[in-house]
């Protein structure tokens, strides 16, 4: 009956449209109630889930990507990738995803992706002749490589929600494969869509002007590299170089860009003020709701509901994305984040997946649920840049979320996608 009351009384807040952290918290302190636990232990689990030093990373993380939005970075990567693949045909959907790979490489957020590159490619794109669903598509679903390629502070809350114990540096380098195997099948999609509704290709520009365009975007570009190199070479902690990271960003976008406006660097604070408090009290509440799940024991009874169903190993990862798949269209993915790893991760491991190869398989399944509806916040962002109706894009996107799902299979099937850049650090 605790149980029913904890997923019930969640349920019926998220229904009535309380935002997903009160209605965690809500739900946690009714279960406390019923099981008449100690109202002090609710909130000994409320504020040791955001006692944790890595979490300090987040909020560089976040800022770094507004300063990077609103500094000029975004259009650099724009033309240095309209040089290197814009002479493809139905070239300008490539760049799209190539700009999507180096930008979400760097700001690690995708609707900050779609935000910025949205607001430069699909004007652009439309001018082209491109159709309005096709640019928004192929921007939408190109967005989840902010998600994967490193650094992503979603890989901060899979860490802090697997229990600790896992090295961030080889989570980091276990999305780097993933994210680009995604973004080459994107690719290629974006490139057959195009050829099959006849796009044309645009003008190679020159080696002079792509290693023009390339210097131009370098300074961009280091803030990736400074912030991951510095993780994984040991100088810095994740929380250190996210902070370096954000100082690089300042310095890029003022002194070497000249971009970042006054204004824009308020609108910059404002926002990552806003967005962290949202994720700090999303993680505070998640705690007191996790474990009241660990006190019903449902990681024990959903392993055995799984293996009573099948004991074949890929019968049962085919589930847990299936699972994954339905809770990402319906649920934020920081929220599910930290709800499903303690129920899967011990299941994933049961079978013989590896910890950083599941986390991998967690962020694309939820990844692809930002982009479907009913809840599909990165699709809601796309329409609204794009000027589409959420219905007119869905019915041709298919092809795209093919192309994710491909990749998800491999990356569920053939462990050294995510692996082998861990091991090599091991």
């Amino acid at each position: 009956m605790g149980l029913l009351i904890l997923l019930g009384i969640f349920a019926i807040c998220v229904v009535i449209g309380m935002p997903v952290a009160f209605a965690l918290g809500v739900a946690a302190i009714s279960a406390f109630f019923y099981e008449g636990l100690p109202l002090m232990v609710a909130f000994q689990r409320i504020i040791s889930g955001i006692s944790i030093y890595a979490l300090l990373a987040i909020p560089f993380f976040i800022f770094a990507g507004e300063l990077m939005f609103h500094g000029g970075i975004a259009v650099r990567l724009v033309r240095f990738a309209s040089s290197a693949v814009g002479a493809m045909r139905g070239g300008l959907g490539v760049v799209n995803v190539f700009s999507s790979m180096l930008f979400g490489g760097i700001s690690g957020s995708a609707i900050a992706d779609i935000s910025a590159l949205g607001s430069i490619l699909i004007p652009v794109m439309k001018e082209k002749g491109y159709d309005d669903d096709y640019a928004v598509n192929v921007t939408v679903t190109s967005s989840l490589a902010g998600i994967i390629i490193p650094p992503s502070h979603n890989m901060i809350l899979y860490a802090v929600a697997a229990g600790g114990g896992i090295s961030i540096s080889k989570l980091f380098l276990a999305g780097f494969f993933p994210g680009v195997l995604m973004c080459v099948c994107l690719a290629a999609v974006a490139y057959l869509v195009a050829v099959k509704r006849g796009y044309s290709s645009e003008v190679f520009p020159g080696f002079t002007t792509l290693f023009y365009h390339f210097l131009l975007a370098l300074p961009g570009l280091m803030t990736a590299v400074i912030i991951v190199g510095g993780v994984l070479s040991g100088i810095f902690t994740v929380t250190e170089s996210g902070a370096f990271g954000t100082l690089y960003a300042f310095v890029v976008t003022v002194f070497v860009y000249r971009a970042l406006t006054w204004e824009n660097f308020k609108i910059a604070v404002v926002n990552s003020v806003r967005t962290t408090a949202m994720v700090m009290i999303l993680i505070a509440c998640a705690g007191a709701f996790a474990y009241m799940l660990t006190f019903f024991q449902v990681p024990t009874k959903m392993a055995s509901f799984l293996m009573g169903i099948s004991e074949n190993p890929i019968a049962i990862i085919l589930m847990i994305n299936l699972m994954l798949l339905l809770l990402g269209m319906i649920m934020d993915m920081a929220a599910l984040i930290l709800i499903c790893t303690p129920i899967f991760l011990p299941i994933a491991l049961s079978i013989g997946i590896d910890v950083y190869q599941f986390g991998m398989i967690l962020l694309i399944n939820l990844g692809l649920g930002l982009c479907t509806p009913p809840v599909g916040s990165c699709l809601f962002v796309g329409c609204a840049v794009g000027g589409v109706k959420i219905e007119d894009a869905v019915k041709t996107i298919w092809p795209f979320y093919l192309a994710i799902l491909i990749a998800l299979m491999l990356v569920c099937f053939i462990p050294q996608i995510s692996l082998v850049l861990p091991n090599l650090l091991g």
